[in-house]
Formats: C-alpha cells, sequence, structure tokens
C-alpha cells in the first residue's frame, strides 16, 4: 500500500495504519513501537511525518513515550476501555431487571441533559450494594476518611488513568457529591474578595453564581472556535482562578485542541493560576476517542480535575471526584472537613465494587452507543428539515447535548415560542451568555429521550421549521 502524495495525507495514513494496529491487536498492550527512523524507512516517508504521527498518538492516550527507552502503547488504550459494543448487544430501552422510571421531564422535548436512567443496570448495582453490606466493616461506618473511601479512590485513580490518561495518586483524590460541591472548594479553598476569576462566557452558569458567593471579581471571557481564550486571559494578569470545559465546552460543545490546551497550561505557570477543568460528560465521545484530559498534559501541576458520577450512572447518585494538585492537598483536606461529608460510606463501597468488576465500563459503553445512535437520529432529522448550507451545529461529536445555531431571520425568542406551540421545548444560548453577542442558537438535549418520545419529537421538527 503506498501512502497519498500530500504530506498531511502521509501523516493520516501513518497514524490511521498504527492506530488500526493498536485497536487490532497486532501492536499488542505495552508493547515497544517501532523507532521514527526505522519506521519512517520502513513507510517510505519522512522521520518528521512519522513523529506527527506518535505526537497525536501520544496525545489521545494510544502510545507513551518512556524517557530513555522508547515509546510503548499504552497498558489500556482509549477506545477499549469505552468502546461500544457491537449493535445488535445494544437495546435503548431498559431491560426486564430495570424498573419502570418516570421520564416525564427526561422527554419533554430536547431539554433535558442528564443520563438515561432506564439505561442503568439496578440488577447489578443491587449486588454491589449487597456486597457493600456484607464486607464492610462496623468501624468504617464511624471513622469515614474525609477525603473518602480509600477502595473508592483507588478505584477512580485507576479508571481515570486508563480513561482520561491523568496519572494521579489516590492521595491527591476527594470524593465530593458532585461537579458543583468540587467547584464549590476550590472557590472556599483558593478565592478571597477580590480576588479574579475567569469564566468562559457563555459558560455553565452555576459556576459563576458559586464563585460570586467569593468574590466580586468573577469575568466572563468571550470564548472562540476553540473555546477558552487564552489571548482574553492574558489582559487579566491579576486572574487566580479559571473554570474551563475543554472536552466538550458548556455549553456550545466546542473541543478545545491539544495546541490550545499546551497553551492554557503555560499561561497559567506563568501566571500562578490554578485551572478548574470540568470534565462533565467527556465519556460520550461518539466518533473518536476523545483527547486526553487537560490534568493529563498538566506538567506544573496547576489543574484541578473535576469530575461526576451522576453524570455517567445516574443523577440521584451524588457523588463526584476532584483531583487536585500535590501542593494544594492539605488545603482541600481543610476545605472538606469545613464542608462536611454527605456522602454514604456504604455507596461508596457499592461504586468501589461496581468499577473494580467492570460494571462501569459496560455500562459507559452500551450508554455510549445508545446515546450515539439517538444523536444520529436527531443530525439525520435535521439535515432533512434544515437546507444544508444553513445548518450549524457545534458539539454533535459527543456530549449529552449540542448547539444549533439557528437559520437566518429566526430569533431565539421567536424560534422558543414556535417550538412551544408545537409542543417542543429547547434552551436558548442567549440565556447562558454574559457579555458574548453569539448568533441565536439552541442547545438540544437527547441523551435521555427514549425512542417513542424521541420519534415524537422529531416528527414536530417540520411543523416547527414551516414557513
Amino acid at each position: 500500500m503506498s501512502p497519498p502524495v500530500a504530506e498531511n495525507g502521509k501523516q493520516a495514513w501513518v497514524y490511521e495504519t498504527l492506530r488500526g494496529q493498536i485497536l487490532g491487536g497486532a501492536l499488542a498492550a505495552q508493547a515497544r513501537v517501532p523507532s521514527t527512523r526505522s519506521l519512517a524507512q520502513r513507510m517510505g516517508v519522512s522521520r518528521s511525518t512519522v513523529e506527527w504521527a506518535y505526537d497525536q498518538l501520544r496525545a489521545e492516550g494510544y502510545v507513551v513515550g518512556v524517557p530513555g527507552s522508547g515509546t510503548y502503547v499504552c497498558a489500556q488504550v482509549p477506545d477499549r476501555f469505552l468502546d461500544p459494543e457491537r449493535p445488535a448487544s445494544i437495546a435503548a430501552r431498559p431491560g426486564p431487571s430495570t424498573p419502570p422510571t418516570d421520564t416525564g421531564r427526561l422527554n419533554a422535548g430536547f431539554i433535558a441533559r442528564v443520563a438515561d436512567p432506564g439505561l442503568f443496570p439496578m440488577a447489578e448495582w443491587k449486588r454491589c450494594l449487597a456486597h457493600a453490606l456484607r464486607t464492610t466493616p462496623v468501624q468504617a461506618l464511624a471513622d469515614e476518611d474525609p477525603r473518602g473511601s480509600r477502595a473508592l479512590r483507588e478505584q477512580i485513580a485507576r479508571y481515570l488513568g486508563a480513561a482520561r490518561g491523568i496519572a494521579c495518586d489516590p492521595d491527591q483524590l476527594l470524593v465530593v457529591s458532585g461537579i458543583r460541591h468540587a467547584i464549590d472548594l476550590c472557590a472556599r479553598v483558593l478565592v478571597g474578595p477580590g480576588d479574579t476569576t475567569l469564566v468562559e462566557d457563555p459558560c455553565y452558569p452555576t459556576a459563576s453564581t458559586i464563585f460570586r458567593g467569593y468574590t466580586d471579581r468573577v469575568i466572563p471571557l468571550p470564548i472562540d472556535a476553540h473555546g477558552f481564550s487564552v489571548t482574553e486571559a492574558r489582559r487579566h494578569e491579576a486572574a487566580r482562578l479559571v473554570h474551563v470545559t475543554p472536552a466538550h465546552q458548556s455549553p456550545t460543545g466546542v473541543t478545545m485542541p491539544i495546541s490550545r490546551r499546551l497553551e492554557l497550561l503555560a499561561w497559567a505557570q506563568a501566571q500562578g493560576a490554578w485551572l478548574i477543568e470540568d470534565d462533565y460528560d467527556s465519556e460520550f465521545n461518539y466518533q473518536a476517542a476523545p483527547l486526553p484530559a487537560l490534568k493529563s498534559l498538566d506538567q506544573g501541576d496547576r489543574v484541578i480535575h473535576c469530575g461526576s458520577f451522576n453524570k455517567t450512572l445516574f443523577a440521584g447518585l451524588r457523588i463526584g471526584y476532584a483531583v487536585v494538585p500535590r501542593v494544594l492537598a492539605s488545603r482541600f483536606l481543610d476545605g472538606r472537613y469545613a464542608t462536611g461529608r454527605s456522602i454514604s460510606v456504604l455507596e461508596q463501597a457499592a461504586l468501589a465494587r461496581f468499577l473494580e468488576s467492570g460494571a462501569f465500563a459496560r455500562h459507559v459503553r452500551r450508554s455510549r452507543a445508545v446515546y450515539a445512535q439517538r444523536r444520529a437520529r436527531v443530525v439525520e432529522a435535521l439535515q432533512a428539515v434544515v437546507p444544508r448550507e444553513q445548518l450549524h451545529l457545534t458539539g454533535e461529536q459527543g456530549g449529552f447535548h449540542f448547539a444549533w445555531w439557528l437559520p437566518p431571520g429566526l430569533t431565539e425568542a421567536a424560534f422558543l415560542d414556535r417550538a412551544a406551540r408545537v409542543g417542543l421545548r429547547f434552551q436558548g444560548l442567549g440565556a447562558l451568555c454574559h457579555r458574548s453577542d453569539l448568533p441565536p442558537a439552541v442547545l438540544v438535549g437527547d441523551s435521555a429521550m427514549q425512542d417513542e418520545a424521541l420519534a415524537a419529537a422529531l416528527g414536530r421538527l417540520p411543523a416547527l421549521l414551516a414557513g
């Protein structure tokens, strides 16, 4: 097989060839890959072309460089950890072991942006709870570590290493009730009156609300096509804390590229600023392996990485986590003492078992495949009713929602009013903007809409856009 002539085509060809060999097993986990020089000679391309492909594979978590030894295939590559099972094995509706759910709110138009509880393997979770009841020592019910269960923190650290490329110690982890709790801890520990905190604009509104409880210097910075703007951040020399959503910008869904992530980390290091990485729905990427987490690139230890099982499992679980820089560990522990402990020891033990047994990975694989099918149906329906040159979407590659930038001549208010008349609900992007003046757009939440409700909603799209 000969590579394409164009240099960027050669790079893509080398990358796809190596990636295919890794996923297919020809290059096994932890196997040493050929040197760039030898592979370049073998494939008939320049060494720089191979180096580019290796850099891309390294950035996406397929290979890892070992100083003085070479480059090796990761023990758990991203696609294997979260790859969807074959479609034939996927059922979008609850199985017989899953009790019926109240889906009224979840199936209301396109407003819900949460996990579908009907996909949750309740029988497996009951077994994990029973195991926790049998094996948890009585003393553990009274002597809980304020950082959270050691067993759970070990399993979270293992998961983050495999799925997000984050090498962390369990002692850097805090178990919290969710991302909002983690953000509040960050603000409590790192921000005082008058300290400047930067947020994306538009943004996750709860984050800015939390920060305003600690400082009156919360500054929204307009995002660009790649998310948080480091150029804008450089205008604020007093910035101490930054909240970002690099994997799937909330709410526009754009993904921050590796080059921007490295630029942001370099700025934070030089600035002495701390970065909160809100990794709220990175497990659900429908087109390729997600980019590694910002924290995985963090050589200066400036990133507090926050995630939540409330998104991946079910909203009522109320268990999340934060990976904190080592230098801040004792201060965050003090903050955790101050805010109290609100997470059941037994549910932490059950979740540790759920992760260790492989049930979590199986659930995410199954859910991701179902959500991908739903996303494809919604995008195809939009393509059928909106002229191609007028259909502009961002964030459709993953997550629980995406942004639909409205066709010319439609305001958000007029569109939302028209949607309500045909029985559909969306959230307008304008309500999430502070200073940014973006074109009209709405958020389309589709993850929790089950088959019948989704079909009914899609059937109303032609009436919504008629005229």
